[in-house]
């Protein structure tokens, strides 16, 4: 093989690889390309998505101060019926007291 048909062969052999290269990046084009109708499919599931997880923060605040309301009030509920059953046990305490006196009198009289 001499020289020129050397250089003819790398040639053809540069060719051929740069043919194949420019095919698979044709091809992987075709393959890959998005076309404007499902941009538009995504750009739209993206609004939808930032909609709802605006959706569910808000959902999310809402309880947490909901839970803050009603814990504060199962607070207040307990305090009124702690103070309520010590009152209770108060009279009752006033009560034996009474009636024990009561019965010191009916007992000395």
């Amino acid at each position: 093989m001499n020289r020129t048909e050397f250089i003819v062969a790398t040639a053809i052999i540069l060719f051929v690889a740069f043919m194949l290269g420019w095919f698979s990046y044709w091809l992987l084009h075709k393959l890959t390309r998005i076309n404007s109708g499902d941009m538009n499919e995504v750009d739209r599931m993206a609004r939808e998505l930032h909609d709802a997880e605006e959706s569910r923060e808000e959902a999310i605040t809402y309880m947490q101060q909901r839970e803050a309301e009603l814990t504060n009030q199962l607070q207040q509920t307990e305090a009124e019926l702690r103070a309520a059953m010590e009152g209770l046990r108060e009279a009752r305490r006033e009560t034996e007291e009474l009636r024990g006196q009561l019965e010191r009198v009916q007992q000395a009289g």
